[in-house]
C-alpha cells in the first residue's frame, strides 16, 4: 500500500507541473495538426457527402446505403499489421508510422480531387468508388496516427496531452468539413469545395515531414523485426495473430465484453449520422444558416465537451466517465427529434451546442479509454482493433437510416419520421452503458474496491 499510495503522490505531482504553456509544445502541436489531418476526410464521405448527394436530389435510399463505403474504418484492423511490421517502399527515410501517414494523406488528398471532378454527373458508382478510395486512405492514416499519438508520448500524463492535442484538431476539421465547407458550396459549389478540402490535406503532410519518429517504439519493432522476420512463419504469425493473442491475454475475460460495448458505445452518433442534412434540406434550411450555426454555436460545444471529457477522465476514471459521456451523447441525438418543430435559429443553435458538446464529451473519454488498452510493439494493431470495434456495428446500421426514415415516412409522414428516427437512435445507445457499468463492477471488485455508487 506504501508503495501505491506513493506512486499516486508521484503521479499527482506529474500533474500538476503541466500548464496551458504544455499544451504549446511542439509534439502538442503536431499532434493537433495531425488530429485535423485525419479528421478532415472523415465527413466529406460521410454526412457532408450525403449533404451533397441530397442536395442534388439523389434518394435517401441511396445516401444511406453509400454510407457504407465507411465500413473501410470498421474493417482496418485486417491491414493493420501492415503497419506495424512494414515500411513504405520509397518513403522508408520518413520511418514506419511517417512513411505510411505521408502515403495516405496524398492518397487522400488525390481522392478528394476525383470526387469533385467526377461529381454526381457522372452516375452514383464513379463517385462511390472514389469515396471508398478517400474512405480506405483516410482508414489507414488512422492507424498510423494513432500509433503515433500513443507511441510518441512519453508517459500516460503526456498521452493525455497528446489526446486533447488530437481530439481539438479532429473536431476542428469535423466543423470545417461539416460547417465552414457549405456557405463555400452555396457559392462556388460542392465540386469546387472538395478541390479546396483536398488542398487542406497539406496540413496534415507538412506536420508529418516536420515530425519525428517515436525511438522507443522503434526499438520495440526492430527487435521484434529481428527477433521474428515477418518473412518467416513465425513472423508472420506474430504479426497476425500476436496483437490480438497479447490483447486477450492481458484483458483476460473481460476482453470480448470491452469489445461489445465499444461497438455499442457511438451507435446513436453513427446511426443518426447520415439523416442530419437531409432532415435540413428537406425542412428547407439554408446552407448559410447550418454552416455559421456550426461554426460558432456547434463549435462552443465542441471545446467544451473535450474540456469536460478530459476533466471527467482525471476526476472519474476512465470507465465513469465514458457512463457520462454516453448520455451526454444519447441526449444530444434525442434533443435532435425537435428540430422539426423548433428550427427557429435560438432553438437551433442550443440544439447543436448540447449535440456537439455530448459527442465530443464522448469522443474524448472513448479515445483515452482505447488508448490505455493497448501495449507497446502492437499499438497500430490492437488500437485498429479497437477502433474498429466501435464503428463496425454503427457503420453496418447506419446504412439503412435512410431506408428507415422512408419506410416510416409512409405511415406518419416524413416530418413524423425524422422525430421517430432521432428519438430510437438515442435509445439504442443505453446497452453499451449497461456493459460499462458491468465493467466498472468487475474492475472494483479484482481491485477490492467498493462498488461505486448507483
Amino acid at each position: 500500500m506504501t508503495g501505491t499510495a506513493s506512486g499516486a503522490g508521484e503521479l499527482k505531482k506529474a500533474r500538476r507541473r503541466y500548464t496551458f504553456r504544455d499544451y504549446l509544445n511542439r509534439r502538442v502541436l503536431t499532434m493537433l495538426a495531425l488530429g485535423f489531418s485525419s479528421g478532415l476526410p472523415f465527413l466529406l464521405v460521410a454526412n457532408t457527402f450525403g449533404y451533397w448527394l441530397r442536395d442534388e436530389g439523389i434518394a435517401l435510399t441511396a445516401i444511406g446505403f453509400l454510407s457504407w463505403v465507411g465500413f473501410a474504418y470498421s474493417l482496418k484492423f485486417l491491414w493493420a499489421p501492415l503497419l506495424d511490421r512494414l515500411d513504405v517502399p520509397g518513403l522508408g527515410r520518413l520511418g514506419r508510422r511517417r512513411g505510411w501517414m505521408a502515403l495516405t494523406q496524398i492518397v487522400i488528398a488525390c481522392g478528394l480531387v476525383a470526387m469533385a471532378l467526377s461529381g454526381t454527373s457522372h452516375g452514383l458508382v464513379q463517385l462511390g468508388v472514389c469515396a471508398l478510395v478517400v474512405a480506405f486512405a483516410s482508414a489507414t492514416q488512422d492507424i498510423a496516427i494513432d500509433a503515433w499519438r500513443i507511441e510518441a508520448a512519453a508517459n500516460k500524463d503526456e498521452l493525455g496531452l497528446l489526446t486533447s492535442g488530437y481530439t481539438v484538431g479532429y473536431r476542428t476539421a469535423l466543423l470545417m468539413s461539416e460547417a465552414v465547407i457549405l456557405p463555400i458550396a452555396q457559392r462556388l459549389g460542392w465540386n469546387e469545395s472538395y478541390i479546396l478540402f483536398g488542398a487542406m490535406m497539406m496540413v496534415g503532410l507538412t506536420a508529418t515531414l516536420l515530425a519525428s519518429e517515436p525511438a522507443r517504439a522503434d526499438a520495440v519493432m526492430d527487435a521484434k523485426d529481428k527477433a521474428k522476420p515477418l518473412w518467416t512463419p513465425r513472423g508472420l504469425f506474430d504479426a497476425i495473430a500476436g496483437p490480438f493473442i497479447q490483447f486477450f491475454r492481458a484483458h483476460g475475460a473481460d476482453a470480448l465484453l470491452m469489445l461489445v460495448a465499444i461497438s455499442l458505445f457511438q451507435l446513436p452518433n453513427f446511426v443518426s449520422g447520415p439523416m442530419y442534412n437531409p432532415m435540413y434540406v428537406d425542412l428547407g434550411l439554408t446552407k448559410d444558416m447550418v454552416g455559421a450555426v456550426r461554426g460558432s454555436f456547434g463549435l462552443i460545444g465542441v471545446f467544451a465537451g473535450v474540456a469536460a471529457g478530459g476533466l471527467l477522465s482525471v476526476r472519474l476514471g476512465l470507465i465513469p466517465a465514458l457512463m457520462i459521456g454516453g448520455l451526454g451523447q444519447i441526449g444530444g441525438t434525442m434533443l435532435y427529434a425537435a428540430v422539426p418543430y423548433a428550427h427557429d435559429p435560438v432553438s437551433f443553435a442550443a440544439i447543436m451546442a448540447l449535440d456537439n458538446f455530448g459527442i465530443a464529451m464522448a469522443g474524448v473519454t472513448l479515445i483515452a479509454y482505447m488508448s490505455s488498452l493497448t501495449s507497446l510493439g502492437y499499438t497500430a494493431t490492437q488500437y485498429a482493433l479497437l477502433s474498429s470495434a466501435y464503428a463496425l456495428a454503427g457503420k453496418f446500421l447506419k446504412g439503412f437510416s435512410g431506408l428507415t426514415v422512408d419506410t416510416m415516412a409512409q405511415h406518419v409522414g416524413r416530418i413524423d419520421a425524422y422525430v421517430l428516427f432521432f428519438l430510437g437512435c438515442g435509445v439504442i445507445g443505453a446497452p453499451s452503458l449497461l456493459l460499462f457499468a458491468l465493467l466498472e463492477r468487475r474492475r472494483r471488485a479484482a481491485a477490492g474496491l467498493a462498488p461505486s455508487p448507483g
